[in-house]
């Protein structure tokens, strides 16, 4: 059993010393199942990428602000918020800890990006 309070502690103090101002760790990993700490110093960004099948972020310390879309919505911790099915990017408005959940592939239900090659 992980300790995500001690795991979000831990990697924020990584973002700290980190040039690039992120630490992240994949500590659950359940066939399409995927939950992730990410911490993030002030500042710093992850830029837009592709939208696995089925995501959530739940802020566990800061506030930050997600984009996609042209959208933009600022969560701070305690709040969760399904990601997009589009392309997004995620911005740490202040020193922040995100969980990460992530269902990479569901059985006879196509990711979006199949389901645009076959269209």
């Amino acid at each position: 059993m992980d300790d995500l309070t001690a795991l979000a502690r831990h990697h924020l103090d990584q973002a700290k010393a980190d040039p690039h101002g992120r630490s992240a760790h994949l500590f659950l990993h359940d066939g399409p199942l995927r939950q992730s700490v990410i911490a993030m110093v002030s500042g710093c960004e992850l830029d837009e990428h592709n939208a696995p099948p089925a995501a959530s972020l739940q802020v566990l310390h800061g506030h930050v602000r997600l984009t996609g879309g042209g959208d933009r919505m600022d969560l701070i911790a305690g709040q969760v918020q399904e990601l997009p099915h589009e392309r997004h990017g995620l911005r740490a408005l202040e020193d922040s800890v995100v969980l990460l959940t992530a269902v990479t592939a569901t059985q006879g239900c196509p990711t979006p990006y199949e389901d645009a090659a076959t269209a």
